[in-house]
Parts: C-alpha cells; sequence; structure tokens
C-alpha cells in the first residue's frame, strides 16, 4: 500500500512520464514490484467515479485526466479548443511515426512537396521533436515523435500504431540515399505519396477524436 502511495504521489508531483527505471531507483523496489503497484493504481483508479487515469507511456507511466473530462479541464485552464490537423499535417505526422527517425527531406520526398512549415508546426505542437543528426553531407536533423503524440492518440508505445501500407523497402533506400534531394528525382515519388495518404488515414482513424 506505500508504495502504491509514493508512485502515485511522484506521479502527480512529476506530471510527466516517469520509466519504471526510474520509479524503481526511487523507491528502491524491484521492477515486478513497481509493475505490480502501478496495475493496482490504473485498475483502481478505473473502477473508482474518478477524473483521473493512469496511463502507459512507453516504458513508464503517467497520471492524467480521463478523456470525458477535458471540456471541463480546458475551462478550468482557459484554453481554447485547439483546431483538429489537417490531412496534409497527418500524412506528414505519419510520415514520421512510421519510418522515424527520419529528415524534414525524406518527408519531402515520400509527398513530393515542401513540408518545413508543416515539420514546424508539429514540433510546436509537441508532438514530433529533433532526434540527433543524419550522418550525410549538411547533417541533417532527424525527427520522431513524442510521448505527446502518443498519449494524444491513445497509444502505449509505437508498437500499437495500425497497420498501414508503406513504400518497399526499394523505396525507403532509394529515400534515404537521395534524403537532400528531390521527389522528382525518383519514379517511385508519387507512389510513395499515395501510399503516405492512405497511412494518414489510417492514422486519423486511429487517434480520432484525440487531438
Amino acid at each position: 500500500m506505500k508504495l502504491q502511495k509514493e508512485i502515485e504521489a511522484m506521479l502527480f508531483a512529476v506530471g510527466a512520464p516517469i520509466t519504471v527505471e526510474r520509479l524503481c531507483e526511487l523507491t528502491g523496489e524491484g521492477e515486478e514490484a513497481v509493475r505490480a503497484a502501478a496495475r493496482r493504481i490504473e485498475e483502481r483508479l478505473a473502477a473508482e467515479e474518478s477524473g483521473i487515469q493512469l496511463i502507459k507511456i512507453e516504458d513508464g507511466y503517467q497520471l492524467c485526466t480521463k478523456p470525458d473530462t477535458g471540456a471541463a479541464v480546458k475551462r478550468a485552464l482557459e484554453l481554447k479548443k485547439a483546431p483538429p490537423l489537417s490531412k496534409a499535417t497527418l500524412e506528414v505526422l505519419a510520415i514520421i511515426a512510421y519510418n522515424q527517425p527520419v529528415t524534414r527531406s525524406f518527408v519531402e520526398q515520400v509527398r513530393g512537396i515542401d513540408s518545413s512549415y508543416i515539420v514546424a508546426g508539429l514540433v510546436d505542437k509537441g508532438l514530433v521533436c529533433e532526434r540527433g543528426v543524419l550522418d550525410a553531407p549538411g547533417r541533417p536533423v532527424l525527427f520522431g515523435t513524442t510521448d505527446a503524440f502518443l498519449r494524444c492518440f491513445g497509444l502505449a508505445s509505437l508498437s500499437e500504431l495500425p497497420e498501414a501500407e508503406l513504400p518497399n523497402p526499394e523505396q525507403m533506400k532509394l529515400l534515404d540515399g537521395n534524403a537532400e534531394g528531390t521527389a522528382a528525382d525518383s519514379a517511385e515519388g508519387s507512389e510513395s505519396a499515395e501510399s503516405a495518404e492512405g497511412t494518414a488515414d489510417t492514422v486519423a482513424e486511429g487517434g480520432e477524436g484525440a487531438l
């Protein structure tokens, strides 16, 4: 019981995901005990008429509000309802999510159109972040999704992404090899763009109502 209280208190105070490894360090308990305590917290909050829930993010946990309390929380924080993501934005997000880490030029080759503004917008929204640089001329920045992306789309990890049709391996190699080129240099560019559009629809369906 004490372990549950400590874990719940730490998650509440931090307000961000804490990995199981870190929780073990903070509590002095083993992984099995920490996971069992987290599971009991999750079950208790789910059974109670509580506005709080425990969610799993990758190999960690976070306390957050339940979806049906969203409107009340926004009123309390005086937040305006965020506009839904456009189809183009979902398309870029899908390309990054399914192929990460990727460069902006990779995204543009798949789509066949400049995507710098959209990528920057996703970074501002906290759904995408920089994940280092590619070991290539110019050392372009690599992008990947964040914990906020998982949380918004109700995913515990990237492995839960719905299946989607992606460019075949040969197309992927071609795109990687020409990361600083343009989509016009590749005959597969239009096929990849069509695949990305379908993938965006899949992601949108998976996260409908989450954003």
